[in-house]
């Protein structure tokens, strides 16, 4: 495909957050059932570790989430920018298939390698507050642009 840019991304500010939950695990690496990519699956993994560290608990990925990641990516990609246009409509969908308590989401673009995408979501504070937040499920999309850019969606939500 097309050469990566190498430009520091924009990411948008978080839409909802819960506060940090006092639970931990020991990390694993995620087990998905085929639906994504081996560049999805480490960075999963990367929020996942990060959670440990805080002593908080890894997130299990949910299927469900997933065509809502992809489909607000497909989203950003055709408009060849960031946005969190239409979360609510994610938010009600995940509420009423998922039975999501508390939903939140991250976006980013530009960031070529899992490390890079998840230390800029580390280093805004809303986009930490989501990957630290009380939060059970999550998944993703990281897709590229025909000219080369990646655009990245992270939802996250807690189901009782």
């Amino acid at each position: 495909m097309n050469n990566f840019p190498f430009k520091s991304a924009i990411a948008c500010l978080f839409l909802f957050f819960i506060s940090c939950s006092d639970s931990s695990v020991e990390t694993e690496n995620l087990n998905d059932n085929g639906t994504n990519s081996d560049f999805e699956i480490e960075i999963m993994n990367l929020i996942n570790q990060h959670r440990t560290n805080k002593g908080l608990t890894a997130l299990n990925i949910l299927e469900i989430i997933k065509s809502q990641t992809d489909n607000h990516t497909d989203y950003m990609i055709a408009k060849a920018e960031l946005s969190h246009d239409d979360f609510n409509v994610r938010a009600d969908y995940l509420r009423t298939n998922a039975n999501a308590t508390n939903i939140a989401e991250n976006v980013a673009n530009g960031y070529t390698t899992a490390q890079a995408v998840v230390n800029g979501w580390i280093s805004s504070n809303g986009h930490r507050e989501n990957i630290e937040g009380d939060f059970s499920h999550f998944n993703l999309t990281a897709k590229q642009h025909a000219n080369g850019v990646w655009y990245y969606t992270n939802i996250f939500i807690k189901v009782q």
